[in-house]
């Protein structure tokens, strides 16, 4: 009951990243910039789709909810550190903590299922281009995204669950600007065991099953475009897709990189620095990667700004 008592009223500081007082305006307007062009760009390639017609298509849907999920993902973290930079506040509810880590973990997997099911949208449209229109149906669309969303959901719902049934003492510091899971968890005073055990199984089914289909559905895109015979058709088709391997080489590659460089030191503030590139710098990327290639995107973006 003592322990229970402590984790009601718990509360955890978050370190960030520097403690030192002249770098705090920095951080501020680096991190502030960086919101601002990520909730813009991305909002802005949601609106482009929604208002041009010729951008209802299955990718373009796609794309629209990716941005959509990239908005939410950067809101978990971001907000909450900006405004304790001027506060001077570090202290995040053991409520607020959960829910953040909830959130953050959603959108994680939400990305990483809405980019694998754009790479099967690629396969077909590459594979299978007669068949197209009546294999992508948009009610086959709208049903993929339902299933990315309820099964990350279900992930997020499982590790936050978890989390709860463990006692934390009352004063909890964690080296990162967010509740990250793993740092929240290894703060335990309580067996960690199961958690442990659960995040390594949906490190496996949630990020190297999504992985394992996109590397499928690629290696099927590369032999179809090396059948072609005009130089002219490969380009073409490798084009279409030129945008998503970007946006899966980003997501991926820094995603492995920051959890390896926890491994090799998990107390690291370097850690939190690392991780700043895929909770901010990838979502903040990926509006400029899906439209500087992209005529269609860029002549719907021009109509969306400069209409009269």
């Amino acid at each position: 009951m003592k322990m229970r008592n402590q984790t009601q009223f718990l509360e955890f500081l978050l370190l960030g990243f520097s403690e030192d007082p002249a770098l705090q305006p920095l951080i501020f307007g680096l991190f502030l910039s960086m919101y601002l062009v990520t909730v813009s760009g991305n909002l802005l390639i949601v609106l482009a789709i929604l208002s041009d017609p010729h951008l209802h298509t299955p990718m373009y849907f796609f794309l629209a909810n990716l941005s959509l999920v990239d908005v939410c993902f950067t809101s978990t973290t971001v907000p909450k550190m900006l405004v304790n930079i001027p506060t001077q506040s570090r202290a995040i509810s053991y409520a607020g903590c959960i829910t953040q880590m909830f959130f953050f973990i959603w959108f994680v997997g939400l990305d990483d299922l809405l980019l694998t099911v754009m790479a099967y949208d690629r396969l077909v449209a590459i594979c299978h281009p007669l068949n197209y229109t009546a294999i992508m149906t948009p009610r086959l669309c709208v049903q993929l995204v339902l299933v990315c969303w309820v099964l990350a959901a279900l992930d997020s719902l499982v590790h936050s669950l978890l989390v709860l049934r463990l006692s934390f003492c009352t004063h909890v510091e964690i080296p990162h600007f967010f509740c990250e899971t793993n740092h929240v968890i290894h703060r335990a005073c309580s067996d960690t065991f199961l958690n442990d055990l659960m995040m390594y199984l949906a490190a496996v089914l949630l990020l190297g099953g999504p992985l394992a289909g996109i590397l499928y559905s690629y290696s099927k895109i590369i032999s179809s475009i090396r059948a072609i015979s005009s130089a002219q058709g490969k380009y073409k088709a490798f084009s279409t897709c030129a945008s998503h391997l970007s946006a899966i080489s980003l997501f991926y590659g820094t995603s492995i990189g920051v959890y390896l460089s926890a491994s090799a030191a998990p107390s690291s503030a370097s850690t939190a620095a690392a991780s700043v590139m895929y909770t901010v710098v990838t979502p903040m990327l990926n509006p400029f990667i899906y439209s500087l290639r992209n005529t269609d995107m860029k002549r719907a973006l021009k109509r969306l700004l400069f209409r009269k």
